[in-house]
């Protein structure tokens, strides 16, 4: 524990045990001890054993990482009397063990959707109500398309039968005329005019069948429970997904062996030769591999796959253009649009369809620590983030916020930070948006001035939020709450950044979309 001595602008140490002002320093347990106070410490057991040694004893360089001690534990001493408040509150509201604790913040936000709860169900119940009146629109249409049919064939069968009618009328008119000339005959015996009926009746053609129309039949069509869950919709039941809560200790990285580097430096310029599109783009996306090589896609119909240096690995030729990538359990993923579906590129070089995403046209891709993969998802004005199985199952839907709004207009890319927060681009609100692991809204970020036109996201290893501003010619950095840090413009410049994905230790590759060219900035420094 330390206080800070405004007068002298600097730490003041104190002693672990009683606060006193400290003499001694115990190196392996890393405990500040006043003079009376090194005895009690040393009849500590400790497997390490004790190594205590004078405070005035240690160089410059020990003192400085102390003070970077005593700052972080500083930092961590309020955060844990944050979580004792918290925890307070739980405690006193709860007869549970104390072994489980919560944090308020999820009970604040379980309240939030309890309190949401009838609006999502009716939401819903419309949504079902929708499909109803879709599927009634249709049967309408169908059924004015049947008696249509049904006109169009009585109307035909009609005339058949008066052409029949006609026919057997004149047949029969002709029979009639030779049985009444029968009848004379046989009144007047004149042997030449019968013969010559004779004649006349064997040459009288006479029908040897006659065509019969039959009815039309509706062939109704069978219907189960299983066709119209099939067809119609059916409702999902509730996905149970473990959380974990947050740590006794924050998730902030104690002390850094890094610096930020005051102007970032370009390490290696990649001239990825993709070719122009109509709009002068290039290149799309990039995604690396964990052996120091990155995959490229832009403006054709292949992936290619670098390594740190700029040597051209490998090229895969794909059905689409690399707009999305992301690397999944070591094969590069892509969205095809065409197809709405996720597709695989194999060891083999084929490819390989993981899953498709219905009517819902997919966009950004990225893979997470649990082993899923949360895509972007676009139908018409409506955006979504899926969190889907390596099958393809659907783990988790985020569309809304707890008032029932949407969260996006045009979620666009995507990544998740080492916290759990899924982050998205939205292109049309111009803003980046988080939500947490349950997808309950976190913050958004709309930049430092209107100018703001977001592009591709990524995080680093220590959480710090990587975002492209493509008409800015910079990178935004923010901390894991979306609140402001640095601008990253490397010495060489950056030009149209689309692309981002984080490489190394302190590395990031950035893509430039116009010129096609990826570029590896170091931006930290050990």
């Amino acid at each position: 524990m330390a206080s800070e001595d405004i007068t002298q602008g600097q730490y003041v140490i104190e002693c672990d045990i009683c606060k006193q002002p400290v003499s001694f320093f115990c190196r392996r347990c890393g405990v500040n001890l006043c003079d009376p106070c090194v005895p009690v410490h040393l009849r500590i057991k400790s497997k390490t054993g004790h190594d205590v040694v004078y405070f005035g004893s240690r160089d410059d360089d020990d003192t400085s990482k102390i003070e970077e001690l005593m700052k972080t534990i500083t930092k961590e001493n309020e955060y844990l009397q944050n979580y004792k408040c918290e925890l307070k509150i739980i405690i006193d509201h709860t007869t549970k063990p104390l072994d489980k604790p919560k944090v308020s913040g999820f009970a604040k936000k379980t309240k939030q959707r309890l309190n949401s709860l009838s609006k999502i169900y009716q939401r819903k119940k419309d949504e079902v109500t929708s499909r109803g009146e879709e599927w009634h629109r249709q049967i309408e249409k169908t059924v004015k398309m049947l008696h249509q049919e049904l006109d169009d064939m009585q109307t035909e069968h009609e005339s058949l039968l008066q052409k029949q009618k006609r026919e057997l009328e004149e047949i029969l008119g002709k029979v009639d005329e030779i049985n009444a000339t029968t009848t004379k005959l046989k009144n007047s015996q004149n042997v030449m005019e019968m013969k010559k009926l004779i004649a006349r009746i064997e040459n009288q053609e006479t029908p040897s069948e006659i065509t019969q129309y039959s009815f039309p039949v509706f062939c109704k069509g069978e219907i189960d429970d299983n066709y119209l869950k099939s067809y119609f919709g059916y409702i999902e039941n509730i996905q149970e997904r473990k959380i974990s809560l947050p740590k006794l200790i924050s998730e902030d990285p104690v002390i850094s062996n890094h610096k930020m580097l005051e102007v970032p430096r370009v390490i290696t310029a990649i001239d990825t030769g993709f070719p122009a599109s109509e709009k002068n783009n290039r290149l799309y996306d990039n995604a690396v591999v964990d052996d120091n090589r990155v995959w490229m896609g832009g403006a054709s119909y292949e992936l290619k796959l670098f390594d740190f240096q700029g040597n051209l690995h490998d090229t895969v030729s794909i059905p689409t253009q690399g707009l999305y990538l992301t690397v999944y359990n070591k094969h590069v993923i892509y969205t095809e649009q065409a197809s709405r579906s996720v597709r695989r590129v194999a060891k083999d070089k084929t490819i390989q369809t993981m899953f498709t995403t219905g009517g819902w046209l997919p966009r950004g891709i990225t893979s997470t620590a649990s082993d899923d993969l949360l895509v972007c998802l676009r139908k018409d004005d409506q955006s979504k983030v899926v969190r889907y199985s390596g099958t393809g199952a659907v783990l988790q839907n985020i569309q809304y916020d707890s008032q029932g709004q949407p969260l996006y207009r045009d979620a666009t890319y995507i990544t998740e930070n080492v916290n759990g927060d899924i982050i998205v681009t939205d292109w049309k609100k111009k803003a980046v948006i988080a939500v947490d692991r349950l997808g309950i809204f976190r913050f958004s970020y709309s930049g430092r001035d209107n100018k703001f036109d977001v592009s591709a996201v990524t995080t680093d290893p220590v959480g710090h939020i990587i975002v492209t501003d493509y008409k800015g010619d910079k990178i935004h950095m923010l901390d894991r709450d979306g609140r402001f840090l640095r601008y990253v413009i490397p010495d060489l410049g950056i030009k149209f950044p689309l692309s981002v994905c984080i490489v190394g230790d302190g590395e990031m590759f950035v893509g430039e979309n116009v010129t096609g060219v990826a570029k590896r900035i170091k931006y930290f420094e050990q």
